[in-house]
């Protein structure tokens, strides 16, 4: 199969396509023929070798950890799942070597859900990171509830927008700073937009008169500075870009009863990925590029 692998930690230079073996299936695995892989910020910190004191690598590696596609094989172990069926996964491993950048890769059960029917694939791929991400900073941590005012630093993103429609759906007045490009994007999904930059704060007090209770920040560069000024006493905040002594740092766990609950939210018209562009595999590095240059608002994904 074809895969995009690097030798070695560096920039996106170090990723080629590469020829690899099929990947073995245990019994209670699939075989999965990718149709879209999503790219997340992490393939890029990690290709760089800055988790390489805290996770074990396996030369050559194949990055990422999203993808959709269709069973090829199903183990023993996994009579739920017959060739043919449409499934997306998070295939987080312990250690560096076996990603989702390729043409097939092997899942466990435990990773894998059914394809959102209504979503495309590349729409697919890029749920299962940015969702859980977005499900676990508003939902369990933020603990967003009707009638609240939310801040989302980033909304027009990838863990951005999800984290701004379900705070929406939560029944919270929801707030996104963006580009003024993504505004029209925003006002579509319910959020009130305001613009990056000089004046933030009050263009966000402009219209959050009496303060926001919770902040997500999915923006860094410095975003969560702007808490205190616009939060009401109490004000809860999490980030998923910045490290913050006042802030909850929110890092996705895999939890496939989340996954299964997104997907419904998706194939019910209450959440929808925003894809910002699609790659060839072959063209990994330009996209994982353009991922680290913040030229595309939305999930960017490479597809076989």
């Amino acid at each position: 199969m074809k895969a995009i692998v690097y030798r070695s930690f560096g920039g996106p230079e170090v990723l080629e396509l590469a020829d690899l073996p099929t990947p073995k299936t245990q019994q209670d695995s699939v075989l999965v023929r990718v149709r879209a892989a999503g790219l997340n910020p992490a393939d890029n910190v990690i290709r760089a070798g800055a988790l390489a004191d805290s996770m074990d690598t396996f030369f050559p590696v194949v990055p990422g950890w999203d993808f959709a596609g269709v069973v090829e094989r199903a183990g023993a172990g996994a009579p739920e799942w017959t060739p043919g069926d449409e499934v997306i996964g998070y295939l987080r491993e312990p250690v560096l070597h076996h990603g989702t950048y390729a043409e097939l890769v092997a899942a466990p059960v435990t990773a894998v859900t059914r394809k959102p029917a209504n979503a495309s694939w590349a729409e697919a791929a890029g749920l299962p990171l940015a969702g859980l991400t977005a499900y676990q900073a508003v939902v369990e941590h933020l603990r967003v509830t009707s009638g609240e005012t939310v801040l989302v630093h980033g909304a027009s993103g990838g863990v951005g927008s999800l984290a701004a429609q379900l705070a929406v759906r939560s029944g919270a007045t929801v707030i996104g700073t963006a580009g003024l490009s993504n505004h029209d994007y925003l006002r579509s999904v319910g959020v009130t937009p305001v613009a990056y930059g000089d004046g933030l704060i009050e263009r966000v007090r402009d219209v959050a008169t009496g303060g926001v209770d919770a902040v997500l920040d999915a923006a860094g560069h410095g975003a969560l500075a702007s808490t205190a000024a616009v939060g009401r006493p109490g004000v809860r905040a999490v980030s998923i870009a910045d490290a913050s002594p006042d802030a909850t740092t929110v890092f996705a766990r895999h939890d496939l009863p989340t996954l299964k609950e997104l997907v419904q939210l998706v194939e019910a018209g209450d959440l929808t990925i925003r894809v910002a562009a699609t790659y060839p595999l072959r063209q990994a590095a330009e996209a994982q590029r353009a991922l680290a240059a913040g030229r595309h608002s939305g999930k960017i994904v490479l597809v076989p």
